[in-house]
């Protein structure tokens, strides 16, 4: 018998990742039928900083090293407070409603291939960051990659 999973912190990243020319990457979620988004995911432990975080989510949803020559991530120094989904509630303790995202944003050279991790994520595409802002599910998803102009450049 299996111990049973830890609940998910309720403090988490977005990880916007780009290149120069704002192609952005977008993944579809396993778990919902058309939710195209960013990387994103939960600290493991409450002492992991965000930018572990968003270093270890991109890792493992994409397979792309942020430390790899001409990748930068860059802590946008911006956070989301939002509702978590009624959904995927069980995933937290009793009682946790409310979760707290960190925004990033992660400049690759070009539009690179991506390995991703099928119990997440059935496909990706990169497209212009308009595009890609109108595909994705979360609001504040979207408004992130229009926000992409103001970091970049």
């Amino acid at each position: 018998m299996s111990a049973p999973r830890p609940f998910k912190i309720p403090e988490s990243v977005l990880v916007v990742i780009h290149t120069p020319a704002l192609e952005v990457l977008l993944i579809q979620r396993a778990d919902a039928d058309e939710h195209w988004q960013s990387v994103t995911g939960s600290k493991d432990q409450l002492e992991e900083d965000f930018a572990q975080t968003a270093a270890r989510e991109v890792w493992e949803e994409t397979g792309l090293d942020v430390h790899a020559p001409g990748c930068h991530l860059h802590d946008w120094g911006l956070e989301n407070v939002y509702e978590i989904w009624p959904q995927w509630r069980h995933r937290y303790a009793p009682g946790v409603s409310r979760n707290r995202e960190r925004v990033f944003g992660l400049t690759v050279p070009a539009a690179l291939p991506v390995r991703l991790s099928p119990r997440e994520h059935v496909a990706q595409r990169w497209l212009p960051w308009r595009e890609a802002a109108d595909q994705c599910f979360s609001p504040s998803n979207a408004e992130a990659i229009l926000m992409l102009s103001r970091f970049v450049g």
